[in-house]
């Protein structure tokens, strides 16, 4: 009954005499997603190509003026005028603003803002402030012009405001007297239309304007928080790195005691994050303000006023409580699946101890992935930065004109100014009608989507290239004799020569499920502000499953690289011999290797906590050692998140690696059990500790 059970998830592995491991006389396989994968890579270089040649990144740094010229740019007329003013600042507040990103109002680039509140009007009559006013007027205009002419051709703007400069910006400097806003030292001011306004209404304009200045505030004192604490940052990481490679020596002769050693470490450590937390509530127990709740608190930039209340830190104690509580179960459930676990980790170990440079491999990966981040990024910034200088009619009167395209150089001769003589030929915004832009959408979703094509390639080849190294020392019948001199590089060689195919047709599964999650979260992202609650829910219920999706196409795409690499089919064989052999092995894969898996997120987690708390301490001050040392930060959270994930990233380089070996000599485990029976003529290549643990042995002893 239990051989036909198995049966249904197709033939086990039958005994081959000759078969050593990783075969060496394959072919190329998947040959047809090859070429198209290398047509796709010419086209994404293509695509480069073009992009940095429309594209013009200075539109994305520089402000531009209403003529489409960058303000500050080196080497033109406008090199010392790098901040841009607006006519009138009031037109900025039409919601419309927030679409297009342009105020329907003239800009010009000037050297500085306006400090002081005059008139036109007023100006006009002195000669010393008209040439001041002349600063924040086109260069057209001259003093020889009557007042009527400037207007009527809006060569100067009605009025001056004091401003101050916001990301090279001039935004009116509103001040507060008395619970009254007040622009200067007063409370109103005139429109430029002959109407007295309240300063109030400036703030309208200004809102728009400004509707990410507190967001850029936080960014800015970020960034130099980061000026102040990147080499304390880099120590934090060089001290995760020195971590994980410690855990990696001592595990190579103490997997046992390192493993136990981990898992009652880190239950100490979140322990002493829950003592800590509790003492830090009881300690705001009598504190002014600091019973209020999280909800009355609403949103801060400031986000260390949340530390000063009860309930973010009774949160925080919730939080790791659970997590402990779940460690602590999973332990305690599956303790007798954790001696199998350490077993494999022992012998992952002695594989590792062989191949050392695999330890290094996630550093040519993460090399390797720096490149396509980078090739996507600067192709996205140069895509949306090609597009041509649109202009556009603008009338305050009803001009039949209005909106339609026009030509700033010869607009002032043109049949348009003519029909409306108050119309001006602004620029509106970034566009084209040429076939390049009316694709540029599409040139995008095709950058997008080859990111992600490349990043998984990049993995699935550091995944292809660790397990066929690490299958070699499995099979081996002699070790470390039978072992290749260069299992990595070999492996790596033999992964590009023959299953590029294979690569790409796994990593192009994983990039369409990922697109479609994209996709969903944009369309979740613009229903938010919807009623009908079906959508909400299908939307809801789509995501999930195409979650699930992707996380089991994760899972299927390893162990396929795994087979792969050992067998040298195609990737569906594979994928289908590795999912069968795991289904006839459910119970091993349900409980080993989850619980290996467990294991090692468990020393992931040991590393970030042990750097993480000496970053906290070390960052808030809260040791009196360090007070001098620690530099001054606006927030002492950022180089301590920053130290925090990048150690994860660190830890789960280096561990990663026992992850994948894990992974593959589980498999060749699975396949050894089902190949040989322990006679002398087919011996099991397990470990002895897998023997024992699984009351199986050798009759004769076949290996070193």
């Amino acid at each position: 009954m239990e051989l036909e059970e198995k049966k249904k998830y197709g033939e086990p592995f039958k005994h081959d005499p000759s078969f050593k491991g990783p075969i060496q006389n394959r072919s190329c396989t998947d040959i047809v997603c090859c070429i198209i994968f290398i047509i796709a890579i010419l086209g994404y270089i293509a695509v480069g190509i073009l992009a940095w040649s429309q594209g013009d990144p200075r539109k994305a740094i520089y402000p531009t003026d209403s003529r489409g010229d960058f303000c500050g740019q080196a080497g033109t007329p406008l090199e010392n005028k790098r901040k841009l003013f607006y006519f009138n600042i009031m037109k900025c507040a039409s919601p419309m603003v927030l679409l297009s990103f342009q105020c329907p109002t003239t800009q010009l680039c000037v050297e500085k803002c306006p400090d002081k509140f005059m008139t036109l009007a007023k100006a006009y009559t002195n000669n010393k402030e008209f040439n001041y006013y002349k600063n924040f007027c086109k260069e057209t205009v001259t003093s020889s012009m009557s007042l009527p002419e400037i207007l009527r051709d809006r060569l100067c703007p009605t009025m001056l405001i004091p401003s101050k400069s916001f990301t090279r910006r001039c935004f009116p400097a509103l001040g507060l007297k008395g619970g009254v806003v007040t622009v200067g030292n007063s409370t109103t001011f005139d429109d430029g239309e002959g109407n007295q306004r309240d300063a109030k209404d400036l703030v309208d304009g200004v809102k728009n304007a400004t509707v990410v200045m507190e967001a850029r505030q936080v960014v800015m004192k970020i960034f130099e928080d980061y000026t102040q604490s990147w080499y304390w940052i880099l120590i934090g990481l060089v001290i995760a790195m020195l971590l994980s490679l410690l855990f990696v020596v001592l595990m190579r002769f103490l997997a046992g005691i390192m493993i136990w050693i981990i898992i009652i470490a880190v239950i100490a450590v979140i322990g002493y994050g829950i003592f800590h937390c509790y003492m830090e509530y009881n300690s705001l127990k009598n504190e002014p303000g600091a019973n209020v709740t999280l909800q009355e608190l609403g949103f801060h930039t400031d986000f260390t006023i949340y530390l000063q209340v009860r309930q973010t830190w009774l949160a925080f104690v919730i939080i790791l409580a659970i997590v402990e509580v779940i460690i602590i179960l999973l332990l305690i459930f599956l303790r007798k699946r954790i001696l199998i676990a350490i077993a494999l980790i022992k012998e992952a170990s002695k594989a590792i101890r062989y191949m050392m440079c695999s330890m290094f491999y996630p550093l040519f990966t993460f090399l390797l992935l720096t490149i396509v981040v980078a090739y996507w990024a600067v192709t996205a910034v140069f895509l949306s930065t090609s597009n041509d200088a649109i202009y556009k009619v603008v009338s305050q009167l009803n001009c039949v004109h209005s909106g339609n395209s026009c030509d700033p150089a010869n607009y002032s001769t043109s049949k348009m100014k003519a029909d409306c003589p108050d119309s001006q030929c602004n620029f509106a915004y970034y566009g084209g009608e040429t076939v390049y832009h009316k694709y540029l959408i599409a040139l995008q979703f095709y950058n997008v989507f080859l990111f992600f094509w490349c990043a998984n390639f990049v993995i699935a080849l550091g995944q292809m290239s660790l397990a066929g190294a690490f299958a070699s020392y499995y099979w081996a019948f002699s070790k470390p004799g039978d072992i290749p001199t260069f299992p990595v590089f070999s492996a790596m060689g033999r992964s590009l020569r023959y299953h590029t195919g294979s690569l790409a047709f796994g990593s192009l599964i994983l990039s369409i499920v990922q697109i479609i999650r994209v996709l969903l979260e944009y369309l979740d992202h613009k229903l938010k502000g919807a009623e009908n609650k079906f959508a909400k829910f299908l939307l809801c219920c789509l995501k999930c499953c195409f979650w699930c999706l992707e996380k089991f196409i994760k899972f299927m795409n390893r162990n396929a690289y795994i087979m792969v690499a050992v067998h040298g089919k195609n990737f569906c064989a594979s994928a289908i011999s590795a999912l069968n052999l795991l289904a006839r092995n459910l119970l091993r894969v349900a409980v080993v290797d989850k619980v290996t898996d467990f294991l090692l997120f468990l020393g992931k987690l040991l590393v970030v906590g042990l750097v993480g708390v000496f970053a906290f301490f070390f960052f808030s001050g809260r040791v009196k050692a360090f007070e001098n040392t620690a530099p001054n930060l606006h927030y002492y959270w950022v180089p301590i998140l920053t130290v925090v994930i990048g150690s994860y990233l660190i830890a789960h380089g280096f561990f990663s690696v026992y992850d994948m070996c894990v992974d593959t000599l589980f498999l060749c485990f699975l396949e050894d059990l089902e190949r040989n029976d322990g006679s002398s003529e087919r011996p099991y290549l397990m470990p002895d500790s897998l023997l024992k643990i699984l009351n199986k042995k050798n009759k004769t002893k076949g290996r070193e």
